[in-house]
């Protein structure tokens, strides 16, 4: 395989390259970095690029397998990393201006998983300032600038993962760790079109991760393919000892063609999900909702989710974890630092938000769980466009991005991270400015092997997540798009 064309094979097609010794892990290594340091911040997506480290881990890896001991699937294959994973060596900087320089000195177990699996760690990848916890409103919102999209580098790729979902679209890495609070992993692989995996609350160790919301927080998953994202999971989920939130939940991945084959799955729309969308978003959920009937019953009346404020709840827990998470920042003045203006300033309200409104909201979240579990009693997946337009321009505040419709179509991040229920997001097309659009399944607890079967199986029927952006070195030549979206 030559060209470009590598650099955006699923990790299957890779691994068996690997195996049969048709490329080696230095050469496909040395490639990726290649490319990181030509486009990655170009994109905004990267932080720190680990060559040295990456090419003795692929040196090491060569070395493994041209003796015969291979590890598995992700020996040898290059990926990267969220800049809120720690990493001995290696500034962890969350992000953030005042962490810049800081260097923690551990792995996380994440990134422990992954080496004990033979994968090669390229590069630390830019994040939104804190993940987002401080109530940031613009894309420039991180010490290395706005995360751009790789089909278009004047729109948004999305937070607060924005690197990984920029460098996944890119190329730049065969797949990449994020994290999501409220939407962080859902967001950037919608506007980027690429596919990610929000992961049930507890299923993935998050030991050596950023704090924001301890009762919230999750590392997932970004790839190429549903499939790569089952791999990777099967990789780094578990219990871990260091992380009393983790779950000792056995989890098993296999390709479509090694599953038994099951009757039709039931899904379900949820109530509301095709209402102010961009008329792109639409049509493409409509056309993907066809392939799904090929092996999917969708029920013809749509689900109402519960009448409780997911997003008042979910506002007071982020506000209120986050400025506790981020306490001595805020009150040092360092907050100050910060790119984002609204940043410097959200911690200091956040830390007057009463006692009782955050017990309130943690209360309202067992009857949310009993509740939203009721509904997928019935179904094996819930459906709705990830968000009702595609990624916003970069020079824009969020809310005047696209005045006509709303910043997504239903509470389904919310109140799916609000009772820890994993998502999966998968491309459905592009929309305005040529822009990926993007459906989102979710599932009841612990059903990533079900989400992930049936985001395999729409992948089969689709080639939308094998399209590949066309990246650009050019700056201030560059045309910027002066369409406005159809209303």
């Amino acid at each position: 395989m030559e060209g470009t064309a590598l650099f955006f094979q699923p990790i299957r097609t890779l691994a068996e390259l690997i195996k049969s010794k048709k490329i080696s892990p230095v050469e496909l290594t040395k490639g990726y970095l290649a490319r990181l340091e030509k486009y990655g911040k170009h994109y905004g997506a990267v932080v720190t690029i680990l060559h040295e480290q990456a090419l003795r881990e692929a040196r090491t890896a060569e070395t493994e397998i041209t003796s015969g001991k291979y590890r598995g699937l992700l020996h040898g294959i290059p990926y990267g990393v969220k800049d809120l994973l720690a990493y001995k060596g290696a500034p962890t900087t969350w992000g953030a201006a005042p962490y810049r320089d800081r260097v923690i000195d551990q792995n996380a177990t994440v990134i422990e998983k992954l080496q004990q699996q033979g994968a090669i760690l390229l590069a630390k990848l830019s994040m939104v300032e804190l993940a987002g916890g401080l109530g940031y409103d613009s894309a420039d919102a991180s010490f290395t600038g706005p995360g751009r999209c790789p089909w278009d580098r004047n729109y948004w790729s999305g937070g607060s993962s924005s690197g990984s979902g920029s460098a996944v679209a890119a190329g730049l890495v065969c797949f990449a760790i994020g994290s999501e609070t409220s939407g962080s992993i859902i967001n950037p692989s919608s506007y980027c079109g690429v596919t990610g995996l929000r992961p049930t609350f507890g299923r993935i160790s998050r030991y050596g991760a950023m704090a924001l919301c301890w009762s919230l927080d999750k590392l997932g998953p970004m790839a190429r393919s549903a499939d790569c994202c089952g791999i990777v999971l099967n990789a780094i989920s578990g219990f871990d000892h260091r992380d009393a939130s983790s779950v000792d939940k056995s989890f098993s991945h296999a390709p479509i063609s090694a599953l038994p084959k099951k009757k039709k799955y039931r899904l379900a729309l949820i109530a509301g999900s095709k209402e102010g969308l961009m008329p792109a978003v639409k049509k493409n959920f409509e056309s993907a909702l066809e392939v799904l009937k090929n092996f999917a019953v969708i029920e013809e009346k749509e689900v109402n989710l519960p009448s409780l404020p997911f997003g008042q709840a979910m506002s007071t827990i982020v506000a209120v974890e986050g400025a506790s998470a981020f306490h001595s920042l805020i009150v040092s003045g360092k907050v100050k630092e910060l790119q984002n203006e609204k940043d410097r300033t959200t911690g200091f309200l956040s830390l007057m938000i009463p006692a009782v409104d955050y017990l309130q909201a943690l209360r309202l979240r067992g009857r949310m769980k009993k509740e939203m579990h009721k509904i997928y009693e019935s179904f094996d997946g819930l459906l709705c466009p990830s968000f009702a337009t595609v990624a916003p321009p970069i020079e824009k505040d969020f809310s005047n991005g696209y005045k006509n419709f709303g910043s997504r179509s239903t509470g389904v991040i919310p109140a799916g991270n609000l009772v820890g229920q994993p998502g999966l997001a998968l491309p459905t097309g592009f929309g305005d400015h040529h822009l990926p659009t993007s459906m989102t399944i979710t599932g009841r607890i612990w059903s990533e092997p079900t989400l992930l079967t049936l985001g395999q199986l729409y992948q089969m029927e689709t080639k939308f997540h094998l399209e590949q952006p066309h990246l650009t070195t050019e700056s201030d030549k560059e045309k910027k798009s002066t369409n406005e979206p159809k209303t």
